[in-house]
């Protein structure tokens, strides 16, 4: 970080264009349509004429692509060749697959393996489960840490404060069961490093319950394993599930750190 003269430090400056295209990039992939320049506008609060400019070379180096009979823009074929350049470096990765092969096989339930980044859960891969009808693709999915078991489990491997001064006001809420209460979902991250693992029902997706649990070979924990499942199972269901996810869990971290993968 740079300093003053006087000694103090100064905030970085971010280069105004390669922001914007960043938050541009961003509100497309976050976006399940794809967005004319007017959304896009509305959405980046950038003026009309630098957002043209930057769009039509975004198009140009294909990281976008132009739906001409909408007039609307989608992410580009660049872009993932990018994202699938962060996933192919990660040395916990192929790990961290391995167990979600394992999990599924044990319990049939759907598996995925996520990382914090800040306020939201990245998923970096997912083993579906077999008796799945509608399969969701989950890689590269971003979602309010709060409402999912896999950020509530990260979540708890900061302080309260941290945790207050992280998430936004007013918490996002997705279903009716989302925890939007900062006082209660400190409540519940209290319970969560208590037991040892995170447990919420419907909170990000109606019928869906699911148990995740911190991934301990970073401190904190930037990582969590979960376990997805039908929020109707029985009490004795959900627990063979939750102890499956644990034991699966600590035996990745106990190799992430055996190999040195930090």
């Amino acid at each position: 970080m740079e300093r003053r003269r006087d000694g103090m430090n100064m905030e970085p400056q971010l280069v105004k264009s390669a922001e914007r295209t960043v938050r541009i990039l961003e509100a497309l992939a976050a976006s399940p349509d794809t967005l004319t320049l007017s959304e896009l506008q509305q959405r980046t609060g950038f003026p009309r004429s630098s957002l043209h400019a930057l769009m039509r070379t975004l198009v140009e180096l294909k990281w976008v692509e132009s739906d001409s009979v909408r007039g609307a823009f989608g992410i580009g074929p660049h872009a993932l060749l990018t994202g699938t350049a962060y996933l192919d470096k990660d040395p916990a990765l192929p790990f961290a697959q391995q167990t979600l092969e394992d999990l599924r096989a044990e319990i049939g339930q759907t598996a995925h393996f996520a990382r914090r980044d800040e306020s939201h859960v990245i998923y970096l891969a997912t083993r579906e489960s077999r008796e799945a009808h509608h399969v969701i693709p989950r890689v590269g999915r971003r979602l309010p840490a709060h409402v999912t078991a896999l950020g509530q489990a990260l979540l708890a491997q900061l302080t309260d404060d941290e945790v207050a001064a992280l998430l936004p006001a007013p918490l996002t809420s997705m279903t009716a069961h989302t925890i939007t209460d900062l006082a209660k979902l400190t409540g519940e991250l209290d319970q969560v490093r208590t037991r040892g693992f995170a447990y919420e029902r419907e909170q990000g997706t109606p019928g869906v319950a699911c148990v995740a649990v911190a991934v301990d070979y970073r401190i904190p924990a930037t990582d969590a394993i979960s376990c997805s499942m039908p929020a109707g199972l029985s009490p004795a269901e959900v627990s063979k599930v939750t102890e499956a996810v644990i034991r699966h869990t600590r035996a990745l971290a106990a190799t992430l750190r055996r190999e040195g993968i930090r």
